[in-house]
């Protein structure tokens, strides 16, 4: 058994801040880089030793929660202590703390996994998530169905992953067993910060989905569907690692597939569902409205821009960022934009299509920016300052289909003479799926960049056309609206498609 609380080692490396979005790369890169703007530490930042140096009161609080944790994990058998075999690689782990928006103080043993080793350690690691357009068209389709809407958190779901590989790991830091301190940990189940981790524990939780009845959806792994028999109406499961939506029309049906579900996973339930994926979700009538006002908040606040003044587009008309000639930045100059870009990157994924092109433009250069970047940057933070309660709202009383309008600049980009190509998408009049990004050529006219904007669209179309056909939507065709003559002749024209 592991011993109690004591001093240890300094660590050799900081391992990067632990993220449960997951699934996104470049997001969840910058997201990584978002640390608050001030000199105090916070929790997620301290590392044991910083622990271990607090006030007597903190310290026997935050020791708690370690206790706790080790207690979690010796209950889920995560892993059993072991004689070292020889010549095997032992993986180190480090604390991560934190502390809850109820106030309760968490502590969490992370694997490092960036130690480890591909082909040795983990094989395959992606882990599907469901996409925010699809969590944005099943709100639209609730507002326009009258679907009632249920959520839950599974805890410690990493736990719940069985690991096919044979790995080791140090003992904890400071709760190292007396007499056995140079015994390893051979870990049976995932342990988060593993890079097979996420993968583990989809696997667990669609097995167990299936086994509830559930079928997963070929166009988004994150989407679930199920037929009730005893209610005859379907129900659907959206999940995003831990966090699960179940809905449907008849609140039973919904209430007892989430209450079977629960009895697999230790689940916290949230109620009628009023937060996903840091978007407040509101009920008024038969309308449904997403924000992220409180998630906005606590970007100003991490990049030091509460008191700044409001201004009223998101970038300054006519400005063009240029790439920087510099070989490399400024490392804490890097680290701040990355900051600000990384936080506003979830602001735009999320309920925020207004700032989609500015800050889709403005990521271009966060591997090399420029005090002019950076300025420009916080620029957006002060138009939000001044609309900090806009939200999307689904009106189901409005009984309107799919929308969709797509437009293109010309070779605008002043260092690539790129175009953007941009569409957005629209159900029960509001905006369900919107994108802004940079054309992968090099258009030679005005009627090709809108052309190749049309094409970009299109995708997305048919994806959702998919996707609505899987939830037993029999659509027609969808019409794109576009505003260029040339590129809307080339695309009606069969001999061209």
């Amino acid at each position: 058994m592991l011993g109690s609380p004591s001093p240890s080692e300094e660590e050799e490396a900081v391992v990067s801040r632990l993220s449960r979005e997951g699934g996104v790369s470049f997001l969840s890169f910058l997201v990584s880089k978002a640390v608050p703007v001030h000199e105090e530490k916070e929790p997620r930042e301290w590392t044991y030793k910083d622990m271990i140096g607090l006030p007597a009161g903190q310290l026997e609080e935050w020791r708690a929660a370690c206790q706790r944790e080790i207690e979690i994990l010796t209950k889920q058998h995560v892993f059993d202590m072991v004689v070292r075999p020889n010549g095997c690689r032992v993986i180190k782990n480090r604390w991560v703390f934190d502390v809850k928006s109820d106030g309760r103080k968490r502590a969490h043993l992370v694997e490092k996994g960036f130690s480890q080793v591909e082909g040795k350690d983990f094989d395959q690691i992606f882990s599907p998530v469901v996409q925010f357009e699809t969590v944005r068209l099943v709100l639209a389709l609730a507002a326009l169905e009258g679907w009632f809407l249920s959520g839950l958190n599974v805890q410690n779901a990493y736990l719940y992953g069985e690991l096919e590989e044979e790995i080791y790991m140090e003992q904890p830091e400071g709760f190292h067993a007396r007499g056995k301190e140079r015994h390893v940990l051979r870990l049976h189940r995932a342990l988060y910060g593993l890079k097979q981790a996420g993968l583990a524990w989809w696997r667990a939780l669609k097995k167990s989905m299936e086994e509830l009845g559930f079928v997963n959806l070929d166009s988004d792994a994150g989407l679930f569907k199920c037929f009730d028999e005893a209610s005859q109406t379907f129900i659907i499961a959206v999940v995003y690692v831990d966090d699960a939506i179940f809905l449907g029309p008849s609140k039973a049906a919904v209430e007892v597939m989430k209450k079977r579900f629960m009895e697999r996973w230790e689940s916290r339930d949230l109620g009628e569902l009023k937060e996903f994926l840091h978007m407040r979700i509101g009920h008024a009538g038969q309308s449904i409205y997403i924000d992220q006002v409180q998630y906005l908040q606590a970007v100003l606040q991490r990049c030091g821009m509460v008191n700044a003044k409001a201004v009223p587009t998101p970038l300054p008309v006519g400005y063009a960022p240029v790439k920087s000639l510099d070989k490399a930045a400024d490392p804490e100059l890097r680290k701040r934009y990355q900051t600000v870009i990384g936080s506003l990157l979830y602001l735009m994924l999320g309920t925020r299509p207004d700032i989609s092109f500015v800050v889709t433009k403005m990521a271009q250069f966060a591997a090399n920016p420029t005090e002019d970047h950076l300025s420009h940057a916080l620029y957006i933070c002060r138009y939000l300052i001044g609309t900090p309660n806009y939200r999307l709202k689904y009106d189901g009383a409005s009984g309107q289909g799919l929308n969709v309008c797509t437009d293109s600049d010309w070779t605008s980009d002043v260092n690539t003479r790129r175009s953007t190509s941009g569409f957005f998408i629209k159900l029960a009049g509001g905006l369900i799926s919107w994108t802004t990004k940079a054309q992968k050529t090099v258009a030679l006219s005005s009627t090709e960049a809108e052309y190749m904007a049309l094409s970009d669209c299109s995708h997305q179309v048919v994806w959702m056309h998919t996707l609505m056909g899987e939830l037993r939507y029999s659509l027609k065709p969808i019409p794109i609206c576009g505003d260029n003559q040339g590129s809307i002749f080339i695309a009606s024209n069969p001999v061209t498609e």
